[in-house]
């Protein structure tokens, strides 16, 4: 493997994730203003941010937190939250698996909805790509990523009220899975799955402590696995 290649597959990673930091910078941003709302100083939020990085546990465990809800539902909610990155490793080892341990576990930190996503599409649409080309398109990926979400908390967190509410940077969330989940929807199992988390979110968003996630989480990856095992076993 050259150097030039490498140098390569780094900047079409960070090519290809620069339009998705039009929708994480609000994102961000409206996790420092919460955070600065909440009365966290600019080291809290900074420190969550790079510890955690992964802005729906963070603003669920935010909220949480403003609720004074008990420390294991926090810990159960983000959990929950994040149950999605494990199915992302089991996805995407298949790719990196063969790299060296040092480069799975800087990829295992910076594993995010965005840097899964454009990777995971870009690795099924060339699967023949040397693992090592692949594993510099995810780092490049994550050179966007990361320090964007670092940037941005600390500037909503600065900037506080001073950002108008009507600029509702609320909607960067459902945006942002939008774009990257939509067209990942190929098969029944996936379908399945996305519709049962929609219908039980809904009916039990009356559920305290945010716990309607954790009910949607469980239910909708159940589905998915479960129907992914009866197609296969059909299939054999």
């Amino acid at each position: 493997m050259t150097t030039r290649p490498a140098r390569s597959a780094v900047l079409t990673g960070m090519r290809d994730c620069i339009p998705f930091t039009l929708v994480i910078m609000p994102f961000a941003l409206l996790f420092g203003v919460l955070s600065n709302e909440a009365g966290w100083d600019l080291l809290q939020t900074f420190f969550m941010s790079v510890v955690v990085i992964a802005g729906a546990s963070q603003f669920a465990a935010l909220q949480l937190l403003q609720e004074n809800a008990h420390f294991l539902v926090i810990v159960l909610t983000g959990l929950a939250v994040n149950l999605r990155m494990a199915m992302y490793s089991a996805s995407i080892a298949q790719h990196l698996g063969g790299a060296p341990l040092w480069q799975r576990a800087i990829a295992a930190y910076g594993l995010t909805d965005q840097t899964y996503g454009i990777t995971i599409n870009r690795f099924t649409m060339f699967p023949e790509t040397p693992t090592p080309q692949k594993m510099a398109y995810f780092f490049g990926a994550m050179a966007v990523i990361c320090p964007t979400w670092y940037a941005l908390s600390l500037v909503g967190a600065v900037a506080g009220q001073a950002i108008p509410p009507e600029y509702a940077l609320d909607f960067a969330a459902p945006i942002t899975f939008i774009a990257l989940f939509a067209p990942a929807l190929r098969s029944l199992p996936h379908v399945a799955a996305a519709l049962v988390s929609i219908v039980i979110s809904l009916l039990f968003a009356w559920l305290p402590y945010n716990l309607w996630m954790l009910l949607a989480a469980a239910l909708a990856m159940g589905t998915g696995a479960l129907l992914e095992y009866r197609l296969e076993r059909r299939r054999g």
